[in-house]
């Protein structure tokens, strides 16, 4: 959520508060006393619409998720100002005698606060709902983090394993070439010792003629 707009809210429920009241009070006197106090009830419903278009541009200002349950809790605050405006509209209008004034009080001051007490009352529950709302969204934002980061994790895991696996890859292929150059060597190490031995037997072949021609040679004389 936001700091600025909960001050502000905080500021708005005060001043609404304190508005309702200074209107049952102007509704029961009369002359220089009541415009006074209406006078003064005004220039709280201006800075009441102030801080109403400071949450607006606050809420606008935010994240989707966030700034949708924000216009919703400046829609019932919204309603409750153009409540008061009608309020202090009524008191301004009306001319009332002392046998009206007695009247009002007997019955319609006690239907103005009983409503007034309504809609304070609507306000919180709505307020109370707005908030539980956003608990959740933060909650859902919060998991949805804690998943990104496991996220994040796994791919530089698999990232590290791929670079193993190719190292081990290029590993083996240098192996194969190992083998391939000691197979050749092999080969030809087979190679000369099957010439060598050809070599070996033709010289044995060779003694042994030379012997049987000297051996013979000897015998004939």
């Amino acid at each position: 959520m936001s700091e600025v707009f909960d001050g502000y809210e905080r500021q708005y429920c005060e001043l609404s508060a304190n508005l309702s009241k200074k209107c049952s009070s102007a509704a029961v006197l009369d002359g220089e006393q009541r415009k006074q106090k209406i006078l003064e009830i005004k220039t709280g419903l201006d800075e009441a619409d102030s801080l109403i278009r400071k949450m607006d541009l606050e809420a606008r200002g935010l994240q989707p998720n966030v700034k949708a349950v924000l216009l919703a809790k400046l829609r019932e605050f919204k309603s409750d100002l153009n409540n008061l405006k009608s309020e202090v509209k009524r008191i301004a209008s009306t001319n009332l005698n002392q046998a009206a004034r007695d009247e009002l009080l007997e019955a319609g001051m006690a239907d103005t606060l009983t409503a007034s007490a309504n809609q304070r009352e609507r306000l919180m529950m709505s307020t109370e709902r707005l908030n539980n709302s956003t608990n959740r969204i933060r909650d859902s934002r919060r998991v949805m983090l804690e998943t990104e980061e496991l996220g994040v994790s796994l791919l530089q895991d698999l990232h590290g394993q791929r670079h193993a696996l190719l190292h081990a890859n290029d590993t083996m292929y240098g192996v194969d070439d190992n083998i391939s150059r000691s197979k050749k060597i092999m080969t030809n190490i087979s190679r000369r010792m099957d010439r060598n031995k050809w070599v070996i037997g033709s010289i044995i072949v060779v003694l042994v003629i030379a012997i049987a021609v000297v051996l013979y040679f000897k015998l004939s004389k």
